[in-house]
Parts: C-alpha cells; structure tokens; sequence
C-alpha cells in the first residue's frame, strides 16, 4: 500500500496550506491564552470554555440574523458585555463559594462540567438542537492578496492582530502594573496574598471576565465556517485544550506557538491522499488532529499540570459513609426507600405503549451505562468522562458481529453477538484504567475525555466502521414489552454484580483507594491493580449497556454517544450521589424522562444547575438523609419549663430522634 501525493510538492502550495491553516490555528491560540490567563488567575482550568464559546455564538447569530443587529454593535455587545459578565457571575456564584472553602481539583472540575452542561442545556431550550447555519463573520469581504498570488482571509488577519494584542497586553499588565503583582501574590498563595490586602476575589472575577471574553472570540471566529450545533462546537473547542496542556497552564508564548503550529500541521496534512483502504483513516487523522494532541500532551504532561500531583485526597463529591461495602445509599432505611423507588419507575413502563414504552427501552439500558461510572468513580475513585466510548464500541460490537463484518466469524444472532462484544471491549478499559494508575484529579479527567474522544472520532464517525451494519432484535423479543423485561433481567445482573465487587474485602479494598491511596497502599492494598480492575469492569458495563441501546433502536447511532452526552452522563451520576448503585438506575430514569416528557434540553439543565452548585451539596441529592439527620442530631438542648402534655410527647419524640 502507498501513499501519493495528489498536487506538486512546492513551495507555493505549502505555503497555501499554511495560510489557509491559520485560521484554525489562530482560533486553538485565543483559546490557549484564555484558558492560561484564567488559570494564573483563578488556578482553575475553565472546563466549560467551549459551551461558553457556543453561547457567545449562538447569541451573536440571534442578534445579527434574528433581530437583524448591525454586525458590529452586535459584537460589541457580545465580547465587551455580555462574556465578561458572564465570566463574573460564574465566578460568583459557582467558584467563589468554592475557592473560599478550599475545595479540590475534582470537585471544582465537576462544578466546570455542570457549567459546560447548563449552558448546552440552555442554547438547545432557546435554539433547538438542530445545527444552524448564517453565523455572521465580522471580516467579511475579499481575500487579501500577498505576493507570489496567495491570499489570505481578513478574519484570519483579525484573529492574528487579536492574539498579538491579547499577548502584549498580558505580558505588559502582569510584568508593570499593580493588577500584575496581585495576579503572581495570588498565583502564588491566595490566602497569604488576601492576608496582605489583595482582593483576590477581584483579581478571580477579572480572570473569569477575561477567561469568557476570550471563548467568546473564539466562538464568533469559528461559527461562520461551521454549522452552529449546540454539541459540536463545544466539543470542538474543547479540543483545543490541548493548546492550554502543552503549555502546561502556564506559558503564552507556548500556547500561541502550539495552537498555530497544530492549525498549520492539520492544514499540511490535506496533502495526503493514501491509496486504499487507508484513506477514511488518513482523512480522520487529517480532520482530528487536536484531539490527537489534546491524548498526547494530556498523557506526556502527567499528574502536574494543575500542580495536583501527589494530593491524596479523595474525590471530594462523593460522601463517605461508614462501612464502605455497603454500597447502600444514606442508610438502611434510605437504601430500602430508594430501591422501593426503582422498583415503581422500573415496572411503570409495562403499563406504556407506543413511543412512551420505546422511549423507556432506553432507561435499563442506560442505568447500566451509569452504573459503569458508579463502578469507576463512586467505588474506585477515579474520574472517566469516557464511559460514552464504551459503550458505542458495545453497540458497535454488536452490530459488526450481527451483521458479518468481522473476519473469520459468520454473522452471529443478538445475544452471543452482545455477549462478544462486551468480552472484547472490557480489556480495551485498560486504555483509561492504565494512565489512571499514576495519574488522579484533573490530569486523568482529560486523558479519559481524550480517549472518549478519539473512539467517537475515528471509529464511530467513520464509514469505514459504520456502514452496512444491522442490530434487529431476536424474534422472541421483538415485541417492546418482552425487549423491556430482558434488559430488566440484565440490569438485575449487572446490579448483584456490582454488589458483589462491592462487598467484602474487595468492597473495603476499593473504599481504601477512594478516601486516601497513599493509606491504602501503606495498608498493602494493590492499588494499581484495584484501578485497572475498576476500569474494566465499568468498561464492561458500559459496553452492555451501551449494545442494549444499539438493540433497542435498532441501528447503531453515533449520536447517541458523543463525547458530551458522556460528560452529561457523568455530571448526572455525581450529583445524584455516586457512592451507589440505584443512583445508575434513578439517574437515567431522571435523564430519558425529563426529554421524553418534556422537551430536549430540560435534562441537560436541571443536571448542569445541579452540578454546578455541587459545593453546596456535598455527597450529592443521595447525601441529603444523611446531612438531615447530621443536623437533627445537633438540636441544641430543650429549654426547661413547664410543658402541657402535648408538649412533652413532642419533646420525648425530638429527644428520640437525636
């Protein structure tokens, strides 16, 4: 197999390619020095820029085309007003209260994704999930002709004069102005610095307000070159993260360096056209190479890179409970509540039909997709935002070996077809169970993203992976209601399963991991082996429940398991209280019901504002019995007196209930 070349190696083409390569390059640079300036200021990485970026782009799109704003008030009003108050009222009610309890990397980061997951939320309740077109570009016009015919476009000149611009002006306020003292004394240690008179609070909302105006700008410079989709550009922009990791948060320079050379690389690849079976693959490569990067430099800049490395804590938003083999969920008593609860929303769709009973399919089948990240994150400890992954290469799995597509295996019925395909994609949970082993917190969230990722842009948006397939049911279960009762069955499994892992010496092995490693591994507990042992189990898990939603169906949608549906997937699993198994199961009730009953978008915002307050519900909606009963048992004393006999019987139930 050879690759050729399909235009003339010369000079004047590569430097097209590189010009033309800018443009994106220039955009992954804005978004590099946002997320560097928001760090230094802040020390947190600004998880949701690219839902901000989305937001900024879908309003500036509704004021020029919908309300027919002139294009440039319309900017203005959007970069200077409505980003930096955006930024300010972030910092406000979701970070600051954060920051000034000391909260850990983990939990700021979830409080990001409920960020990152309101505003998608939001965009689809106010604009539809429909991807849009006509996003306005400020430097509209003709190319701007350079010497030797080549051109470039006026909105790549802008973005080149922004990013020039932005630098001096960052370089020149941190290295001569008082706001640039204050921003190092607070780099360096908040609580001294606020000790010596340094508003900190005011140099964290200037760096939010600068952090969204520049995901702003990045928004507006990408959306006139795409279709504006509440899923997509997010996504998109996020891949650009890895412009901010190569430079390990730190560095400007770096940042703008690495974000043009990987636009100009990307660019330069256009010019390979293999022969063959390798063209899909080249072309991905070609389309993707951010998220290559953004897998790379997450894995190369190791544990460091928000100055986590070494921390022990545990994953601050899951609550500890005495008895860790448990798995129960706020006690005996709120453990039999919650499974009678299951119990009701598991058997109510027997009493569906039509659409309502297809839509209910979906709930075991994701409940076990959750249980997944209840397996990795509530028991083990480690954060995966890639269990989406996993799952599509369940239903796609499944959907190859029905369908023949596997060489050497005739085509296979339904139920070893799943079967198989779980087997095979559970070892493949070593993708992200092996980085976990000496990675944690925030450097782990990224590399799991990144592999999350790379499975949904190079196998499930590919021809190549997805053409020609077939998922129909068996013929004893093609009727709904007898699918239904089979996913129950399995989901009856899936859940003994991990209880089991959960109980006994293994239950209390992997409690140890989760609220202290460093003890654990004092104690002689495995832990390298208990994370890859974590991962591949959730990955299992994952993988059926992802071929349940394949069958269910009856096709395999890619769709169904983009990155950010997982990044929505495990915001609603640790809200709702990861340290248990019916949290899977009342989660994905929660989720496919609010989008069924209502409209798309609801479930997206009643998670998001829920994650992003998650600092002030500790332990998730399933904590709450427990911190009731903490705060009952603090009653301060009756006052003595006289009471009439009522009010002894009252006073004698308070006392019992202390």
């Amino acid at each position: 197999m050879t690759v050729l070349l399909t235009a003339p190696d010369s000079l004047g083409l590569t430097l097209d390619l590189a010009l033309a390569g800018l443009t994106v390059g220039s955009a992954a640079a804005l978004s590099g020095i946002g997320l560097v300036v928001c760090h230094r200021a802040t020390g947190v990485l600004n998880i949701a820029q690219g839902a901000q970026a989305m937001a900024v782009a879908y309003l500036l799109r509704d004021l020029v085309v919908v309300r027919h704003w002139p294009v440039w008030p319309a900017v203005a009003c959007c970069l200077l007003v409505v980003a930096p108050a955006l930024g300010v009222l972030l910092d406000v009610l979701v970070h600051r209260p954060l920051q000034r309890r000391g909260a850990g990397p983990a939990e700021t980061m979830v409080a990001g994704l409920g960020v990152f997951v309101l505003l998608i939320g939001v965009a689809v309740l106010l604009w539809g999930p429909a991807p849009l077109a006509g996003a306005p570009s400020p430097f509209g016009g003709a190319p701007i002709r350079l010497p030797g015919g080549h051109t470039l476009r006026p909105d790549t000149v802008a973005q080149l004069a922004a990013i020039l611009v932005l630098g001096l002006a960052v370089a020149a306020t941190t290295r001569w102005t008082r706001l640039g003292l204050h921003l190092r004394a607070v780099v360096d240690d908040r609580r001294l610095a606020a000790l010596t008179g340094v508003d900190s609070d005011r140099v964290s909302a200037i760096g939010w307000a600068f952090g969204t105006f520049t995901a702003g700008l990045v928004g507006i410079a990408l959306a006139p070159y795409l279709l504006l989709d509440p899923y997509g550009l997010p996504l998109l922009v996020m891949e650009t993260m890895a412009v901010a990791v190569a430079a390990r948060l730190r560095s400007i320079p770096v940042a703008v360096a690495t974000g043009l050379g990987l636009g100009i690389a990307q660019s330069e690849l256009t010019r390979l056209r293999p022969t063959g079976q390798l063209l899909p693959l080249v072309e991905a490569v070609q389309s993707n190479l951010f998220v290559i990067a953004l897998l790379g430099t997450a894995l190369l800049a190791g544990p460091g890179i928000t100055g986590e490395a070494g921390t022990t804590a545990p994953l601050a938003v899951l609550p500890r409970r005495a008895g860790g083999g448990s798995g129960g969920s706020g006690g005996s008593g709120g453990g039999r509540l919650a499974g009678a609860v299951c119990l009701v929303l598991l058997l109510l769709p027997f009493g569906f039909r039509g659409n309502d009973l297809r839509s209910a399919l979906l709930v075991p089948a994701l409940a076990l997709v959750l249980l997944s990240i209840v397996v990795v994150t509530g028991y083990g400890g480690q954060i995966s935002l890639g269990q989406a992954g996993y799952a599509g290469l369940g239903a796609l799995g499944t959907a190859l070996l029905m369908s023949g597509r596997v060489p050497g295996l005739p085509a296979l019925p339904a139920a070893p077809a799943l079967l198989l395909a779980v087997l095979a994609t559970a070892p493949l949970g070593l993708l992200t169970g092996w980085p976990a082993i000496r990675r944690r917190g925030l450097a782990l969230a990224l590399v799991t993203f990144a592999v999350g990722t790379a499975m949904s842009r190079f196998v499930f948006q590919q021809p190549y992976a997805t053409t020609g397939l077939t998922l129909d049911r068996p013929s004893y279960l093609t009727g709904d209601r007898a699918f239904y009762l089979a996913e129950l069955l399995l989901l009856g499994l899936g859940l003994l399963a991990v209880r089991a892992l959960h109980r006994g010496r293994l239950g209390r092995a992997l409690t140890a991991m989760r609220d202290h490693e460093a003890g654990a591994v004092a104690a002689g507990v495995d832990v390298p082996g208990l994370k890859l042992l974590a991962f591949v189990a959730g990955a299992a898990l994952a993988a059926l429940g992802g071929g349940l939603m394949g069958l269910a169906g009856r096709a395999f949608d890619a769709a169904s398991f983009d990155p950010v549906r997982g990044l929505l997937w495990f915001a609603a699993v640790v809200v709702a209280g990861a340290d248990s198994a019916l949290v899977a199961v009342l989660a994905a009730a929660l989720l496919i019901g609010l989008d069924a009953g209502t409209v798309t978008g609801v479930s997206a915002v009643a998670v998001g504002t829920l994650a992003a307050t998650i600092g002030r519900l500790p332990g998730g909606l399933a904590a709450l019995p427990t911190r009731h009963r903490a705060r009952t048992r603090a009653l301060p004393p009756l006052p003595p007196g006289h009471l009439s006999p009522t009010g002894q019987r009252l006073r004698a139930a308070l006392e019992r209930r202390r």
